[in-house]
């Protein structure tokens, strides 16, 4: 494979740079050539170049998880019940909240700049003129990261799909799957069924795949079935209860159980959690861990942008929820609270606000429409638009006469706060990095 030409800019501007300045300056060099918005579905190219990294993966263990939403959380508690037992590991996530090295997480940690600059180097070199999409560049560097870095484990997010993204040029040793919704239409499928034939894709014959949606479609499980996958389906293969705050997990059927752990705290909250923490005491029991290190490691997880608490006075969260069936599980955390919610909302133009508005709008008292930036952010005037088309009316109306960001929106919110009022900020990955900043700042 011919090597890429050298870049004689990039040398120049990474002469003396700190680890990270380097950082963004690869980072920018890599957006100005494939926006990370593209997306190029296909295995062909990664292949190619993860076959010319080599990267030696021999020895270490791999777990995949796909899913509409919860693959994050998932991730977290996998890797939070592996450090707990003492594992080195990469989780790898997509997409971070404020810094970009939140997306590999060695030991828990953001990776150091330097090692991310060496791992995006050696794909720039090992691509040659092959083009590669963004998010494919950044996959690969994270096998060249968790060879460098020796760990025992790589927990992978997939980012879109399954069967031809790019984390699935690797076997996964157990594979989970969490919930199946309408999201990514126009590249997955417009139906359940058809969604669920791409995410089984992650799958590997004879192999683990956990089921953690509890009503799977047909797509799904004939999708596993033709690869010959060893099915672990929700209510016969695993099971889960919640009780006042606290999670009982049953691995195996019920009549011959592997494993029955209760009185499990978990450290992401929600009741909607209790399949992505299931679904991960079966990958912790696949990978050998015992009964102490799952316990330890399930309640001291945690997820950046998972109903996050971000601010005091008045207590203001973030959670990256951007689709109905996200919507949904927030509206849930937010019944459970005392006190009016006061959501600042800014979204993409793909997103289907109308079904967000629906699903979440009886938990809200008052919405602050923010406008995010990018080509793909949704004007806030066609913002207003489709809330109102998911219900959202009357006094619940936010002020729309001029456009606002998401930290305008945000101090407004907080200012507006009386007693038990709390604030929530929603809707994209976006929203909730700027409203952190805001915040930071």
């Amino acid at each position: 494979m011919t090597p890429a030409p050298a870049d004689p800019t990039s040398a120049a501007g990474s002469a003396g740079a700190s680890p990270a300045g380097a950082l963004a300056e690869r980072l920018a060099e890599l957006e100005s050539r494939t926006p990370e918005g593209r997306i190029d579905l296909g295995l062909e190219r990664v292949r190619a170049v993860f076959d010319e990294l080599a990267p030696d993966l021999a020895g270490r263990r791999i777990v995949s998880v796909a899913g509409t939403n919860g693959k994050g959380s998932t991730v977290a508690f996998i890797e939070s019940g592996l450090r707990a037992a003492g594992r080195s590991t990469l989780a790898y996530t997509s997409p971070h909240v404020v810094d970009f090295r939140e997306r590999f997480r060695l030991d828990g940690a953001p990776a150091p700049a330097e090692d991310l600059v060496a791992a995006l180097d050696r794909v720039e070199r090992a691509r040659g003129r092959i083009p590669l999409t963004y998010f494919e560049q950044i996959t690969l560097a994270g096998f060249v990261l968790a060879e460098r870095a020796d760990v025992d484990t790589l927990i992978l997010e997939v980012g879109l799909g399954g069967r031809l993204d790019a984390v699935n040029v690797v076997d996964a040793d157990v594979a989970v799957i969490t919930s199946i919704g309408l999201d990514h239409k126009e590249w997955l499928g417009s139906t359940r069924a058809a969604i669920g034939r791409e995410k089984a894709g992650i799958a590997r014959c004879g192999r683990p795949v956990v089921v953690a949606e509890p009503r799977p479609p047909a797509g799904l499980l004939d999708g596993l079935e033709a690869l010959g996958a060893e099915v672990v389906a929700w209510g016969s293969g695993v099971a889960a209860r919640w009780s006042r705050g606290r999670l009982s997990v049953r691995v195996g059927p019920p009549e011959r159980a592997t494993l029955r752990i209760a009185g499990l705290t978990p450290g992401i909250s929600g009741h909607h959690q209790r399949t992505n923490a299931a679904a991960a005491v079966v990958v912790l029991d696949r990978l050998g861990l015992g009964e102490k290190a799952i316990r330890d490691g399930l309640a001291s997880a945690r997820a950046r942008g998972r109903f996050e608490r971000i601010a005091d006075d008045p207590p203001t969260f973030v959670d990256v929820a951007h689709n109905p069936q996200a919507a949904r599980a927030l509206r849930d955390l937010l019944d459970a609270r005392p006190g009016r919610k006061r959501a600042v909302f800014a979204a993409l133009a793909d997103k289907d606000v109308a079904g967000i508005a629906r699903a979440i709008a009886p938990a809200i008292h008052r919405w602050y429409l923010a406008e995010l930036e990018g080509p793909r952010a949704l004007p806030i005037a066609s913002l207003a638009s489709r809330i109102r088309r998911g219900g959202v009316s009357g006094s619940r109306d936010a002020v729309e006469s001029s456009p606002k960001s998401v930290a305008e929106a945000l101090r407004q919110a907080r200012a507006d706060c009386r007693g038990t009022d709390e604030v929530i900020v929603f809707g994209s990955f976006l929203t909730a990095s700027a409203a952190v900043r805001c915040c930071d700042s």
